[in-house]
């Protein structure tokens, strides 16, 4: 596979763990409360973090060279 291909799964795996995000954080806003409500922000927040790094790490990587 080439290096190209594998940061597109690798950003579709990003954008992926985004939308994790938004939809654990309005579900724990919405549905639940106390301690359950906290943990699941914050693996909200984790998520939304670690994506951003990925995102990061992939568009400072620049263009692939192409075959």
């Amino acid at each position: 596979m080439s290096q190209a291909m594998m940061n597109m799964w690798i950003s579709f795996f990003a954008l992926a763990l985004m939308f994790v995000s938004a939809g654990t954080a309005i579900f724990s806003r919405e549905k639940l409360r106390g301690w359950v409500q906290k943990t699941v922000l914050f693996f909200s927040f984790m998520c939304l973090l670690v994506s951003g790094i990925i995102v990061f790490l992939i568009v400072v990587g620049g263009p692939t060279a192409t075959l």
